[in-house]
């Protein structure tokens, strides 16, 4: 198994880990460029990640991408490209996780479902997203 990629292969708009995905070590699948790095580690009983501390690097976010893990239920994700067309729909089940980070997107409920939802801050309010007209 890997992760799928929708969208341009240089520029993912999404990349989805299946709760059944299996690396050996770590393993990132995001581009380096993008201000949210998503990568799956598998390390044996009684490894240790050293202890360390993230060093205070000034970094330019120009636009907020997400991650979802579903932690319960299932649900729709729709991409949608500058045009507001429809580029891909992507059922999602528990366990799954979402790296949304380019173009648009509408999250439907196919069933009760629990998301725990990660981005950068701070939330910019009503100024951090615009709300799309459908055709």
């Amino acid at each position: 198994m890997s992760p799928e990629f929708y969208g341009e292969p240089t520029t993912p708009a999404a990349i989805v880990v299946r709760s059944n995905e299996k690396v050996h070590g770590i393993e990132f699948f995001s581009p380096e460029s993008y201000s949210q790095q998503l990568g799956l580690m598998t390390r044996p009983e009684g490894y240790t990640v050293p202890a360390h501390v993230h060093n205070l690097v000034e970094r330019r976010i120009q636009h907020t991408q997400e991650v979802l893990l579903i932690r319960r239920g299932t649900c729709k994700v729709t991409l949608f490209n500058e045009n507001l067309k429809v580029t891909h729909q992507i059922n999602l089940s528990s366990g799954d996780v979402i790296l949304l980070a380019h173009g648009g997107h509408e999250i439907q409920m196919t069933s009760e479902c629990e998301i725990l939802e990660v981005k950068q801050g701070p939330y910019a309010g009503e100024n951090d997203k615009t709300h799309l007209e459908l055709p």
